[in-house]
């Protein structure tokens, strides 16, 4: 388990390196996609150096993120910057699926997990089932929603949990209410 980093260190380049990291890509794998130097993304993520917008889109598009996951680091307040995550100040993150939206609730990547508030509208569906080299666990707040996990059917509702690891999984919402779910994800994937 890693250490907490302080508040001061949960940055811009602590969260491009547990992204890259999250998804196994080394330093050189990543600068041989954006054109760079291995040099200049360790500064980059040791926030010695600013990427340019340009950067940012090419790391997000490189890491299979949303550009606005990136921009979204100085919202709060700088004594709550690192602990807390108001409802309003919430990242978006995931690859916008027509009718899921998902926001990072953690402060950062810099854990050994992250969590995330999701709601699954009516009608909504996965693309098929997929297989994520984690563990999660999910606790639906509000709504119903289908899942298939490791093949088995299940429905679950406001108050009901779910665990997943690392088995083939979708969902959907054939329901006329949205469905709200928040997970924890370990390690961190978005």
């Amino acid at each position: 388990m890693s250490l907490p980093l302080p508040a001061s260190q949960r940055t811009l380049g602590a969260d491009l390196r547990a992204l890259r990291k999250a998804r196994g890509v080394t330093l050189a794998d990543l600068v041989q996609r954006l054109g760079r130097s291995v040099g200049w993304l360790s500064q980059v993520e040791r926030d010695l150096s600013e990427p340019s917008v340009a950067d940012l889109r090419g790391i997000a598009a490189a890491l299979d993120v949303p550009l606005s996951l990136l921009f979204a680091h100085s919202g709060a307040p700088k004594d709550e910057a690192g602990y807390i995550v108001r409802r309003n100040a919430r990242r978006p993150i995931g690859a916008g699926k027509p009718g899921l939206t998902e926001e990072l609730v953690s402060p950062d990547l810099t854990d050994d997990f992250e969590m995330v508030h999701s709601t699954f509208q009516p009608g909504a569906r996965a693309a098929g089932p997929h297989t994520r080299p984690t563990q999660e666990v999910g606790y639906m707040l509000s709504g119903r929603l289908d899942l298939t996990i490791a093949g088995r059917r299940f429905a679950v509702g406001a108050g009901d949990s779910f665990r997943i690891r690392g088995e083939p999984f979708d969902w959907h919402n054939p329901y006329d209410i949205p469905a709200v779910a928040i997970w924890v994800i370990a390690p961190p994937v978005y």
